[in-house]
C-alpha cells in the first residue's frame, strides 16, 4: 500500500470515528485541474490576421533550463450530512537539466482537508498535520455544489504551491524555466524573460469564427501569430499556439500547445527561436502518458518524480 493510500486510510477512520459518514469517491479529473470551456477574443500584436509562421527545424535547449509543475489528487472521504469532507495532496517540484542529466532543484507536498467551516472546527483533531480550508456556507449545503468548491479550492492550492517553488528557484537561478501552465499565476513570472509557460489545455481559445479554424488547423513545426489573451491585466503577456506533431486524422488539438512569455519586444523578435527549442523538448511517441502529443520532455519527468516519490 502507498503511503499517500495508508495515509488517507488512517484519516479516514479518525474522521469515521467523530461521527462523520464513510465515503470512498475518486473522481475521474482528480489528477488535474477544472477549466470551464469558452472563447475570450484575444489582441493581435504581430499580424493583422491569423496566419501559420513555420518556426525552423528543433534546435536543442542551450545551457541549463529547469521545469515546473506540480500534481494533486483528491477524493471525498466522508460526509458531514449532505456535505462532502474532501481529503486531497498537492505537490510541486522543479527539475533542473545541467549537461544533460535531470536533478532536483525543489519540491514541496501538502496534505489538505477541505470542507465547511463548522465541520472543520468539528474535525480539529482528527485531521492534525493537514492544512484545513473553508469552504463558504451561505447556502445550505449540498453534495455536487460543495464538491465543486472544494475541487476550486484544490486547484487554487495547487496553484500557490507551484507559485512557492518557483519563487524558491528563482532567487537562487536565473537559468530558463518552463511551467506547466500559464505564467499569470504570478505577476513576477509575466514579467520574467527568462520563463515560459505551456498550457496542454485549450479549455479557453482566444479566437473564434474563421480565425478559430485557422488557429487550430496550424501544420506541425507552425506556430501562430503572437497575441495578448484577454483577461491578463494584472498580469500581462504574449502568447502564441504551437504545433507539435501532426493532426490529420486525429483531432484538432492534437499536438497542439499554447505558449506564454513575457510581454516585450525581446519576445516578439525571439518567437521562432523559442518555438524551435520548444519543439526539440516533445516527449518521445512512446510514452504511455494520453496526452503525449502535447507534453515536454522535462514537464514530464517532473510528473514522474512527483508521483514516484509520493508513493
Amino acid at each position: 500500500m502507498s503511503t499517500r493510500a495508508s495515509g488517507w486510510t488512517r484519516l479516514r477512520r479518525a474522521v469515521a470515528a467523530q461521527g462523520f459518514t464513510p465515503a470512498t469517491w475518486i473522481p475521474a479529473a482528480s489528477e488535474g485541474r477544472a477549466e470551464e470551456a469558452t472563447i475570450r477574443p484575444a489582441r493581435l500584436v504581430e499580424d493583422l490576421r491569423i496566419g501559420g509562421h513555420p518556426v525552423g527545424a528543433p534546435e536543442p535547449w542551450p545551457g541549463t533550463v529547469a521545469f515546473l509543475d506540480g500534481t494533486q489528487r483528491y477524493e471525498v472521504m466522508a460526509y458531514a450530512g449532505a456535505s462532502p469532507v474532501v481529503v486531497a495532496e498537492i505537490a510541486a517540484a522543479v527539475l533542473e537539466r545541467r549537461d544533460r542529466q535531470m536533478h532536483v532543484a525543489e519540491v514541496a507536498r501538502r496534505r489538505l482537508v477541505i470542507a465547511r467551516p463548522e465541520v472543520l472546527g468539528d474535525l480539529e483533531d482528527a485531521i492534525e498535520g493537514h492544512g484545513a480550508i473553508e469552504i463558504p456556507e451561505d447556502e445550505p449545503p449540498h453534495p455536487v455544489k460543495d464538491f465543486q468548491l472544494a475541487r476550486r479550492e484544490v486547484d487554487a492550492a495547487r496553484g500557490r504551491l507551484e507559485v512557492e517553488i518557483g519563487h524558491r528557484y528563482r532567487s537562487a537561478s536565473n537559468a530558463w524555466m518552463i511551467v506547466d501552465g500559464a505564467l499569470s499565476e504570478s505577476p513576477q513570472w509575466a514579467r520574467d524573460e527568462k520563463m515560459l509557460g505551456v498550457a496542454k489545455s485549450h479549455a479557453t481559445l482566444p479566437f473564434g469564427g474563421g480565425d478559430l479554424e485557422h488557429y487550430l488547423r496550424l501544420p506541425a513545426g507552425m506556430r501562430s501569430p503572437v497575441f495578448e489573451p484577454a483577461g491578463n491585466e494584472v498580469a500581462p503577456v504574449f502568447s502564441w499556439a504551437l504545433r507539435l506533431w501532426p493532426w490529420q486524422g486525429l483531432n484538432l488539438l492534437h499536438g497542439l500547445i499554447r505558449v506564454e512569455a513575457a510581454a516585450t519586444l525581446e519576445t516578439l523578435a525571439r518567437a521562432d527561436q523559442l518555438s524551435r527549442w520548444l519543439l526539440a523538448e516533445r516527449a518521445p511517441v512512446s510514452t504511455p502518458d494520453p496526452r503525449w502529443d502535447r507534453l515536454l520532455y522535462g514537464i514530464r519527468a517532473v510528473e514522474e518524480y512527483l508521483r514516484a516519490s509520493g508513493e
